[in-house]
């Protein structure tokens, strides 16, 4: 039994010992790289260990983080899809930058009496949840002040006073041991919402100005600004102002650095720990706030214009896509990933691919032109696949085989015979007596040039020509709506998530303890700011507007700011008050979409998301240290993407935006009279230009509601096709990708048939002049490459000759 034991024991030792070894050696013919040295790093700082590592072990070198959204390139150059959660996060930075410029200045406006026009304490908590709450790839949202630069109108008998620190943050924290949710489930629905301005004034390490706070690298971005010479160096924009009463105001306010200025608006940070925070590793996008400073003296002179605060957007810097393809044409740096794909040069090529955040295999390894695919393989090897492969299988395998006959494009085209014109047109009979106009929408096969030609002939000076129902199109028309303009109907939803939390959270009514006072109802002036926000932060929106349900907004019947641009790139905007119209059939609360959203959300608000805020705030003016807020932890409920409504493309011709628009509009909701339940009491609405979209022509499921499905010109039995972004509202916008035991012929720096290509040479044809559409085919793989060998040849004369002789 003893030596049985003792037998068994060192078998399985054994076991371990060679299973150790094969996983180690598995890995072994990777070299080190610059992944692993910045793995290395991520991996060294924890919550426990970060207030003792020195400074430069918080922060990751600049460029970990490559192909950050440039608002010079933004309308130009089509964004990697990698990136639109930065991009959004850059855009919600600008709409906050330009929100509290306009609020802390829009003081102007009003008549000047012993009192402050500007948001409570509690707006600007709020504000950062909505932030949050509406956008999951953004985690932390924040507004620092420089030091005594904030007024504020939350404490009695503080005019023309300023908070020495005021900084409101808030973070998503993780509820999953929280005691609220008894299911242990995360939810990410909590946030920790606190005033880091207050701190004990003898605690450096805590004052976020201060060099001793390790990780405010994003404050001395921008502040403290100290303007030199003259005192008119900030940016001015203008918006003109059309009231209920039919008044009109022009005002011009500063804001923060204009696209066409360098550096531009948005300051992008080194990846940094945020340590005793939220303890995660961060990236932020940094804007400045502009305002007038200092105020209320009754000297013009010294009142100028300077950057008194910055707002803070942050996001993990795990869920990041890095890039580890060798630098090139798309990838230019810098990129301190670049280079560390495992793709066999020799043979195949890297692409990155979206969704794998910061870890390996975020790429495919493609065949380089003049090879092709083994017969075996279906798709380009996964970067995954690759990483994880032994050393045996790597060496052996994830090959291109290269191609033995290559063909030269030919040089002179011809027309197309007969049999072959009619061949194709029987495949697309849509072209055969195509119909033209409005009607080639409503055909039983789509001839997608004709559609396109009158949705493009389409303008402010035509648009009277048509009938109005023309001018509403099919909801199909505009598919991938949803995915392509998620950025701008979230701008909407965080609208509606604030307003939400402020009529649920904040009552004006309520008293203090102290000199603290109760945030004031909504504004005008606010809403007009928050809805002109949207516009001015993404350059999709056209239009934007803020819908109050009858006798919902304070002091007034009606309320509905319209803001809107007539041109891209510009500096010069426009806000209406909708309930200026006030004949039945233009009344605001008469559109589809509101009262859709009316009906819809008229009695039961189960399917509403819930958002807790842990609130903690300043105990005193001075903050010497914080304290809960008096409601802790409290809740509110909202709509989420889902819980909006997508309407049909339509040129409105009587309209402020003569464009094909298509429209997202997102409820919000506050509680009634007796605050006992909820009630619909609005909808925030985004317009964005159709035409922005990119066209799928690519074959569909029979359920998916593309208008244009099934319109590619591939050739089906050699080829399949694939959507190519960036291509906007016009065909060809794909690529037809050889299926598998087949390759490309020609010699040529590509490996595909452009879309466009393909599309213009099937318009000669049927146009009946000189094209090679017909030569756009791939090729049997490998038969260019059979070789006729001697034995052969002598075994089929054999074979012949035995042949004739039993035949005699």
């Amino acid at each position: 039994m003893f030596l049985n034991s003792v037998f068994n024991k060192s078998l399985l030792l054994f076991g371990l010992f060679l299973i150790t070894m094969s996983v180690y050696a598995q890995f072994e013919w990777q070299a080190r790289d610059a992944f692993d040295e910045i793995k290395i790093k991520y991996d060294k700082v924890n919550g426990d260990n970060c207030p003792i590592q020195h400074v430069s072990d918080l922060y990751l070198p600049e460029d970990t983080v490559s192909h950050k959204p440039d608002i010079k390139e933004i309308n130009i150059n089509p964004i990697f899809p990698n990136r639109t959660a930065l991009l959004h996060m850059h855009n919600m930075a600008m709409s906050r930058s330009f929100f509290w410029s306009y609020i802390l200045q829009s003081r102007f406006i009003r008549p000047a009496i012993n009192d402050t026009y500007d948001p409570g304490m509690m707006y600007y908590f709020l504000s950062t949840v909505a932030d949050v709450s509406a956008n999951p790839s953004i985690n932390a949202s924040a507004v620092y002040f420089a030091p005594n630069s904030s007024y504020t109108s939350s404490y009695r008998g503080f005019f023309n006073k300023t908070f020495p620190r005021f900084g409101p943050r808030t973070f998503r924290s993780d509820d999953f041991n929280d005691p609220i949710h008894l299911q242990k489930i995360s939810t990410w629905n909590t946030f920790d919402v606190r005033d880091l301005g207050a701190h004990p004034p003898e605690s450096r390490s805590k004052d976020y100005t201060s060099e001793l706070y390790k990780i405010n690298e994003w404050y001395k971005t921008w502040l403290p600004d100290d303007v030199e010479g003259r005192h008119d160096t900030k940016t001015t924009y203008q918006v003109e102002i059309r009231y209920v009463n039919n008044t009109n105001e022009t005002y011009t306010f500063h804001g923060p650095p204009g696209a066409d200025e360098h550096p531009g608006p948005i300051k992008w940070t080194r990846p940094y720990f945020d340590c005793g925070r939220s303890n995660k590793w961060l990236i932020s996008a940094v804007v400045p706030i502009a305002d007038i400073y200092p105020r209320h003296t009754q000297f013009r002179h010294i009142e100028y214009p300077k950057y008194t605060a910055i707002a803070v957007l942050e996001m993990d810097f795990e869920r990041i896509d890095i890039n580890q393809c060798p630098k090139g044409e798309g990838n230019i740096g810098p990129n301190h990933f670049a280079d560390t794909a495992r793709c066999k040069k020799e043979t195949t090529e890297c692409e990155p691919l979206d969704g794998w955040g910061f870890r390996r295999g975020g790429y495919q390894c493609r065949c380089r032109p003049g090879f092709r695919l083994p017969n075996v393989v279906r798709r380009p090897y996964l970067g995954e696949i690759i990483e994880r492969a032994s050393a045996e299988q790597y060496y052996n395998g994830y090959d291109c085989l290269k191609i033995g006959w290559i063909q030269k494009v030919p040089i002179e085209w011809e027309r197309a015979p007969y049999y072959v014109r009619e061949k194709y047109l029987d495949l697309h009979p849509e072209y055969r007596n195509a119909s033209a106009g409005a009607s080639s929408l409503h055909t039983e096969f789509l001839n997608i040039d004709q559609a396109l030609k009158f949705i493009h002939g389409v303008n402010y000076r035509t648009c009277k020509n048509f009938h109005p129902q023309d001018l509403v199109l099919r909801g199909d028309v505009s598919f991938g709506v949803e995915a392509q303009f998620e950025n701008e109907a979230k701008m909407a939803v965080r609208l509606a998530n604030f307003i939400s939390a402020f009529l649920q959270v904040s009552d004006p009514n309520e008293v203090y303890s102290g000199k603290r006072v109760a945030d004031k109802p909504l504004t005008e002036d606010q809403m007009i700011g928050e809805t002109l926000a949207i516009v001015l932060g993404d350059t999709k929106v056209w239009s934007a507007a803020t819908l109050w349900e009858r006798n919902k907004f304070t002091n007034r019947t009606y309320f509905a700011p319209y803001a809107y641009k007539t041109e891209l790139n510009t500096r010069k905007f426009k806000v209406e008050d909708l309930a200026r119209l006030n004949k039945t059939h233009e009344m605001y609360t008469e559109k589809k979409f509101f009262k859709f959203l009316k009906q819809r959300w008229s009695t039961n608000f189960d399917d509403l998301e819930t958002f807790y805020i842990k609130l903690q705030i300043r105990q005193n003016e001075t903050g010497e240290y914080l304290q809960r807020y008096e409601h802790y932890p409290t809740l509110y409920r909202a709509a989420n993407l889902k819980h909006g409504h997508w309407t049909q493309p339509q040129f409105d011709c009587d309209g402020y935006v003569k464009k094909w628009l298509v429209t997202y509009a997102a409820p919000f909701f506050g509680w009634d009279s007796l605050k006992v339940k909820l009630e619909f009491k609005g909808v925030v609405a985004v317009s964005m230009d159709m035409l922005q979209l990119d066209i799928n022509q690519c074959p569909d499921w029979y359920y998916e509601a593309n208008a244009f499905k099934n319109t590619d010109k591939c050739d089906q039995k050699t080829s399949y096709c694939v959507p190519i972004m960036g291509r906007g509202y016009e065909t060809g916008g794909y690529k037809c990708e050889c299926l598998q035991g087949y390759e490309y012929p020609f010699e040529d720096l590509i490996t595909y048939y452009d879309g466009q290509l393909v599309e213009a040479e099937f318009q000669n044809l049927v146009e009946d002049k000189k094209t090679r559409y017909d030569m756009f085919k791939c090729r049997l793989a490998g038969a260019s490459a059979l070789q006729v060998s001697l034995f052969l040849i002598l075994s089929l004369l054999g074979f012949l000759f035995m042949l004739k002789y039993k035949l005699r």
